[in-house]
């Protein structure tokens, strides 16, 4: 990954900061974002050479100007991980107008203005990578609204990378089972529950950030040259083990 630029929002925390972690490992030049003061600082003293630049997806003004902000670091990007998301899990009658538009306004429409910003320095060829869920193709209680906004996401992902082949751009989705991350510990699962969830699945635990990390690094990188409009299923095993039962 040498000589290679990438951008990664929401990449302060979970699966967004493990992923810079090991881009710039690799030796690639990396842009990550996010909102929130505490981790956008926390995430400076860990990210040794890698650029932390504030800015919050769920702002219409802020996601379209995220381009010319990343004009400031970068002449191009060879490829930039849309991650940024966020859940709030509650039973229908506890969901409010401002917990559906919240969870839309980063999830779906703050990558769709994001990216549509981004594309005047995706170079040709790169590749673009958003972070789903198999909650966007699988069904959990109390997860309606962000279920709905992660099925946004990987139906995006198959049209846009339609739309975008001319341009030399590949689009990708990662769709990942539970996985030991902040939006993770919102869902309300009794604690019990999450580690028998744990034992049914393939490695007998939940997935790490590091394991979704690798397979985003597969899909931004030249070795996935070939591959575009997929959704990649990330989840050790859940969906089947929910078919099976």
């Amino acid at each position: 990954m040498t000589n290679k630029t990438f951008l990664i929002t929401g990449g302060t925390t979970g699966i967004g900061l493990a992923t810079a972690q090991l881009l710039s490992a690799e030796g690639a030049k990396v842009i990550v974002t996010g909102r929130n003061p505490e981790t956008l600082a926390s995430a400076k003293k860990v990210l040794n050479g890698v650029t932390v630049h504030p800015s919050d997806a769920g702002d219409l003004a802020a996601a379209q100007a995220l381009g010319e902000e990343v004009k400031k670091y970068v002449g191009h990007l060879d490829g930039a991980f849309l991650n940024a998301g966020v859940g709030d899990f509650k039973p229908i009658e506890a969901v409010t107008p401002k917990d559906y538009d919240d969870m839309f306004n980063v999830n779906v429409r703050g990558l769709y203005f994001q990216l549509q910003s981004l594309l005047p320095v995706l170079g040709n060829p790169s590749s673009v990578v958003f972070n789903a869920s198999i909650a966007g193709s699988t069904a959990f209680a109390m997860a309606s609204i962000y279920s709905a906004t992660k099925a946004a996401v990987i139906s995006l992902g198959r049209t846009l990378a339609v739309e975008l082949a001319q341009r030399g751009v590949r689009v990708n989705v990662p769709s990942s089972g539970p996985i030991d991350t902040p939006i993770a510990k919102k869902t309300g699962l009794p604690s019990d529950q999450a580690k028998g969830l744990g034992k049914c699945l393939f490695p007998g635990r939940i997935g790490t950030s590091d394991e979704v990390a690798r397979a985003a690094r597969f899909l931004l990188s030249e070795d996935s040259s070939n591959i575009t409009g997929t959704e990649l299923i990330i989840d050790g095993g859940v969906r089947l083990a929910r078919a099976a039962s």
